[in-house]
């Protein structure tokens, strides 16, 4: 009876580890080596569906977070980390970030700097990289999640580094767990640039939206060691004038799949 038992158990055990390994979606990257043994990792989102912006219901949940359904058509890569100083400094050649070291993230960088990286990166790899839409940058830091940030409803020192962990600075790239795609610090470290001008959400469902067409601040997001919990939040805008330098914002690449 009890080996009969064991063997039921070990069947049992056998048919949920077989399902959790169907659930697992399998972690795609792509390495780019930018010389010097310095590479550049990029994870792939798929395309899907998502609800962007927040529920009324979400804790300090900003007026500009109306929630509506958006489409992703197109599999895309992001960076599994922002931006490093190392990483810029292989590209162009300098480092404007004013507390320096390879691994931290870049930052001391205009919306326009990050274009001419870019430019200089694209022209270096053939690589077709950019900015991410907000929409895009959203998706990836949720991870197919619902809640205010992708580890759930609540942030701690030990989740991000943000205004509440006290450290006063960012911290090197991967300090911090990965949510479901692979990816770090999306939440607090450092603010990142997205493509878009900032606006009013469209009404309704959109499809690989893009902001609206002209403006005079641009989007940031996912907060920074200086800032507080409700601005690291999946969900959390920031508009910021395009010529802004500081220690605060950064940059993390995407690239069209």
């Amino acid at each position: 009876m009890k080996k009969l038992l064991v063997i039921v158990m070990m069947f049992s055990l056998m048919g949920l580890l077989s399902v959790m390994a169907q659930e697992v979606k399998p972690k795609q990257t792509e390495i780019v080596d930018l010389g010097k043994g310095i590479k550049l990792q990029m994870a792939l989102i798929p395309a899907g569906k998502f609800m962007m912006g927040s529920p009324e219901t979400e804790k300090n949940r900003g007026e500009d977070e109306i929630q509506h359904e958006v489409t992703i058509t197109k599999p895309f890569y992001i960076g599994t980390y922002e931006v490093t100083q190392e990483q810029w400094q292989a590209v162009m050649g300098n480092n404007p970030s004013e507390v320096k070291a390879a691994k931290l993230p870049l930052t001391n960088v205009s919306w326009g700097m990050c274009q001419d990286f870019i430019k200089k990166l694209n022209d270096k790899t053939n690589g077709g990289y950019r900015l991410p839409t907000e929409a895009e940058w959203e998706y990836a830091c949720r991870g197919e999640t619902t809640t205010p940030y992708f580890f759930g409803n609540e942030i701690t020192p030990k989740d991000a580094n943000f205004g509440g962990s006290n450290l006063g600075k960012s911290v090197p790239v991967a300090s911090n767990k990965a949510n479901a795609y692979g990816l770090h610090d999306m939440h607090g470290n450092i603010w990142e640039w997205c493509e878009d001008w900032y606006g009013p959400y469209r009404e309704g469902k959109a499809t690989d939206p893009k902001g609206v067409e002209v403006g005079d601040k641009r989007v940031a997001r996912g907060g920074s060691f200086y800032d507080s919990e409700s601005d690291a939040r999946s969900s959390n805008r920031y508009p910021v004038s395009p010529s802004t330098r500081n220690g605060y914002i950064g940059l993390r690449l995407v690239r069209t799949k």
